[in-house]
């Protein structure tokens, strides 16, 4: 055959071959998705309300920082209270009957809802977690509260609190985002105090290090803290860097008492200080998790939460022993993300883009980190409440059904592209959902 005739020849079975792989990978595989379904799932990251009963105080301790603190903001999409994916929750979770979301269907929702709440009570938030297929859910809280019960709910505090002690005051006045969420860790700081009875800070940093930083974390984990939470994007960029201990202390003498410390002093003194709750955290058997993702907020600074700006941390030798999560996964930069979890110490999820992402792209983020480090993957929903319509069981429903969809896509691609076979693609689902954080965390498996 001459190359005038083999080259059309030869496109056409390209194309023919290319036309077959997108339409195998479109839609999973049927078997994959049964089985996955199947899987019940560890939640490494959400933020589920504790029981209230009728007439009591509405739980405001689902997140040191929350999103009201800084007014109305764009929601993406997904989250958005007339998504009709919501409609698919309502009816797995309450047997809503309705296509649409009307306000007198809702309002008999609501009714509903009432009415399983009351007869839950305190039972609640496990009913929830039983009907969505998750054995046990990382409680990202302030504290715990009531039907927030081990071992269905593990507890993972907040720390960046301890990371500003002195003066806040230049960090409100930059950025209007800032002064909306910096009185609310000035306000922690404050009972993280009280709880280890000091009414102020004290002198020395050594002091303040021993016995506010370290005491605190002592605590949370006699009180069952599995990890500690920070939310440092949300109030600085993510570029923790070494710092001497010199320098630390004399910013902190300096202004413990009073005064305004220069942005580039009190940076010095808060990667000092993060350094010193990470090691302690690796001595104290906490993994840290850090946030790292596109975050809410008009004045949100993106690229302050490029997981790429932890490097250093990840790579300082003194932390090995700690281990550190990627929360939300960093998205956008997701490929940055691949190159962190390549560290042997550190480690991410996906929650929060099983909201903000639709399942086709979050099964190519997956399957680009499975491809690498199958071992490093955690499951994660980021459930949290928008109001009675649309609760955290809902944003949860949303975020599991993604996460199960996309998961299943991307094993799917492998298979068909002959990466993994049927049995390899089980045993990867098994560990993205459940088995990678039993390791990580020593769960006892079940």
């Amino acid at each position: 055959m001459n190359m005038r005739k083999l080259v059309p020849l030869l496109l056409l079975v390209i194309s023919l071959i290319y036309a077959s792989n997108s339409q195998a990978q479109t839609t999973a595989d049927t078997q994959l998705v049964a089985a996955i379904a199947k899987i019940k799932a560890i939640d490494n990251h959400a933020h589920p309300l504790r029981y209230v009963a009728p007439g009591e105080k509405p739980d405001d301790e689902f997140d040191a920082l929350p999103l009201d603190a800084i007014g109305p903001i764009p929601l993406p999409v997904r989250l958005n209270s007339g998504n009709l994916e919501f409609v698919g929750a309502w009816r797995e979770l309450y047997g809503y009957k309705h296509d649409d979301m009307s306000e007198a269907h809702v309002r008999d929702l609501l009714q509903t809802k009432q009415r399983l709440a009351a007869e839950q009570g305190e039972r609640f938030p496990v009913w929830a977690l039983d009907q969505l297929g998750i054995e046990t859910m990382f409680a990202n809280r302030v504290a715990m509260g009531r039907g927030l019960t081990t071992p269905r709910f593990r507890w993972v505090s907040f720390v960046d609190a301890l990371l500003f002690p002195l003066s806040n005051e230049a960090a409100k006045k930059s950025n209007p985002d800032y002064r909306g969420f910096y009185p609310g860790e000035e306000r922690l700081l404050k009972r993280y105090l009280a709880s280890v009875g000091l009414k102020a800070l004290p002198a020395t940093l050594d002091a303040y290090l021993a016995k506010v930083v370290t005491a605190t974390l002592e605590a949370e984990k006699r009180d069952g803290a599995i990890a500690v939470k920070f939310e440092a994007a949300y109030l600085r960029k993510l570029d923790f860097e070494e710092a001497d201990i010199v320098s630390a202390r004399r910013i902190y003498s300096r202004y413990a008492r009073g005064g305004e410390p220069s942005s580039a002093d009190y940076k010095t003194l808060q990667d000092f200080i993060f350094h010193h709750i990470a090691l302690e955290s690796g001595r104290l058997g906490l993994a840290v998790h850090i946030h790292a993702i596109d975050g809410v907020g008009a004045f949100y600074k993106q690229s302050g939460s490029n997981p790429v700006l932890l490097e250093s941390v990840f790579n300082d030798p003194s932390l090995r022993k700690t281990n550190f999560v990627i929360i939300h996964g960093g998205y956008p930069f997701t490929k940055e993300t691949a190159a962190m979890i390549s560290k042997p110490n550190v480690y991410a999820d996906f929650s929060g883009q099983t909201f903000l992402i639709y399942p086709r792209e979050l099964s190519e983020v997956l399957r680009n980190w499975l491809e690498a480090y199958p071992d490093k993957i955690l499951f994660g929903t980021d459930a949290f409440s928008f109001g009675p319509e649309v609760d955290w069981p809902e944003v949860a429903w949303l975020s599991n059904t993604s996460a199960r969809q996309a998961l299943a896509l991307a094993l799917t691609g492998m298979m068909n592209d002959h990466e993994i076979t049927r049995t390899q693609a089980m045993d990867l689902a098994r560990r993205v959902l459940r088995d990678n954080a039993v390791k990580l965390y020593k769960l006892d498996a079940k």
